[in-house]
């Protein structure tokens, strides 16, 4: 079976559902998508008050202060912020309030401190402020029984702050997904132990874990399962209680050994396409178990793995989460240095991109080996050649993916 990116990105976003929402605790729900319109219980500010310290007074008391012709004004309260005291401000009076402290009666203004000899017993006061000045009024931001919030937007720390402010401690959301993410391969170890002939280290599971968590997800790292059918199955029905979505890596080519596309091919649920790209031309994905729990089997070379993620598990992520747009930013760029691409597959070039005042530019970084991650560690971008592109000329438009670019 061989398909288009856009063909196999299609059949993933097809089966996947975004997951159920409900109500989470306002610090867990930052990142999340908001699935309630919500609505103000209260006014913002919920009372008159100051919006610095100082005196709060009736302005017309202080006609003609100067600093030459100072007014002397007795106080006759104090008044401290998340305080309400019994204090009436007469005519010819004033009281020495805090910021955010509630207006007295009878006040109309506030005299900062920096116009005054800050005086507790009485006040010289050297210049006369506006009618209303220095108070925030009740209401002037939200008003009770407003919409403060509109469904399906992404709670960031400006949205929390709103959501905190009029009182809300839970709001409905779309979860995070609960990935698992499994490495097979006899020949993975784990970093930190000593590696035998014909040895590597298992990269392949930390960078799809990391991968997963940058994109939201709560991320389960199973590590390595040898080339067993066996217990490539077990470890897989095992995780499926604790996920929304599986990633495997690696044993979904062609050769004797990938025990994973054996294995699963006999669910009869699972595809194994040929898709027009490079890297990442052998992927994997289906659903498994009663909860239909959708599952890629990715190409066990470390570059290819993290391309794949990019192009089809980040996207069904976002799905999950009810989140858009899907896909990565991408931005129109000039590329410094040109490169052939295969006829009839979609390439994505690992290039290190800058933005300034000409727009954004594209230099290659390593080689185009799906094996090599050091020009990967260098890369912020990656360079979408279409399919019916064979080369690509330095000083010609391109897009760019941007990597570490929030989406949405």
């Amino acid at each position: 079976m061989r398909r288009s990116v856009d063909e196999h990105l299609e059949a993933v976003l097809g089966r996947v559902r975004p997951l159920p929402p409900f109500e989470q605790p306002l610090m867990e729900a930052l990142g999340l998508v908001l699935c309630e319109d919500v609505v103000s219980p209260v006014s913002l500010p919920g009372f008159d008050n100051s919006a610095m310290d100082g005196y709060a007074v009736q302005a017309g008391d202080l006609a003609g202060a100067a600093p030459e012709n100072p007014i002397t004004l007795p106080v006759v309260g104090e008044i401290a912020a998340g305080r309400s005291e019994p204090i009436v401000v007469t005519p010819g009076t004033c009281v020495r309030i805090m910021t955010g402290a509630p207006m007295p009666r009878g006040a109309d203004s506030v005299v900062p401190v920096e116009w005054t000899d800050g005086g507790a017993a009485s006040v010289r006061i050297v210049q006369q402020p506006a009618l209303g000045a220095s108070v925030r009024r009740a209401g002037e931001d939200l008003r009770a029984g407003d919409k403060v919030m509109d469904r399906d937007t992404v709670l960031s720390p400006r949205q929390i702050a709103v959501l905190a402010a009029v009182g809300r401690a839970r709001v409905k959301v779309r979860p995070r997904p609960r990935v698992v993410v499994v490495s097979t391969g006899a020949e993975l170890r784990e970093p930190g132990t000593r590696l035998g002939d014909g040895q590597i280290y298992d990269s392949n599971s930390y960078t799809l874990a990391a991968a997963a968590r940058q994109a939201g997800a709560v991320v389960y790292r199973v590590g390595i399962v040898d080339d067993d059918p066996k217990k490539i199955m077990d470890t897989l029905s095992d995780q499926l209680v604790r996920a929304d979505l599986v990633i495997t890596s690696g044993g979904v080519s062609k050769g004797v050994y990938d025990v994973v596309k054996e294995v699963l091919t006999k669910l009869g649920t699972i595809d194994f396409p040929e898709v027009a790209m490079q890297p990442g031309k052998p992927q994997g994905f289906g659903v498994m178990g009663d909860d239909e729990v959708p599952i890629f089997t990715l190409p066990g070379n470390p570059v290819s793995a993290y391309v794949s993620f990019e192009v089809f598990v980040r996207p069904a992520l976002r799905k999950l989460m009810g989140a858009m747009p899907y896909r990565r930013q991408a931005v129109q760029g000039v590329v410094l240095d040109g490169f052939s691409s295969p006829a009839g597959r979609r390439q994505f070039v690992r290039a290190a991109a800058t933005s300034g005042d000409e727009g954004w530019m594209a230099s290659t970084v390593g080689g185009h080996g799906s094996h090599l991650l050091g020009g990967l560690s260098r890369s912020n971008a990656l360079i979408v050649v279409p399919e019916d592109v064979t080369a690509v000329r330095a000083g010609e438009q391109a897009e760019l993916w941007l990597l570490d670019e929030e989406t949405g």
